[in-house]
């Protein structure tokens, strides 16, 4: 897998986080375009990034996540990982409900970069 610069990466982890629960509920959705209004404010062509997720089955989401995150680890600063991790963790919260597989997975990315 060719590494993705950090916001790339952070798009491949929000979109895992808020589909490992088999529902990508409306209001992920949303926070999950703002990330993208955020970090791309020029129009940028996603199509083949979420061809790549969407076609992942769920055994490989794992080990996809955890190569996003070490990308983005690489190009982001200690603070940039603190406001993404809280970002994540309204995103697994926006529905209202955070299954025992969001959880995983945020505290996966937590232990990947040593965020206590």
């Amino acid at each position: 897998m060719q590494k993705s610069n950090k916001s790339i990466a952070g798009y491949h982890l929000l979109m895992i986080l808020s589909s490992v629960d088999g529902e990508f509920a409306p209001e992920e959705g949303m926070m999950v375009q703002q990330y993208l209004a955020d970090e791309f404010p020029f129009n940028i062509d996603l199509d083949n990034e979420l061809e790549t997720i969407a076609l992942l089955q769920p055994e490989e989401w794992k080990s996809h996540f955890e190569f996003h995150g070490r990308c983005f680890f690489d190009d982001s600063t200690e603070d940039e990982r603190k406001s993404f991790i809280q970002f994540a963790k309204t995103l697994i919260k926006a529905d209202d409900v955070v299954s025992d597989e969001e959880h995983t997975f945020y505290t996966l990315l937590k232990n990947l970069w040593n965020i206590k």
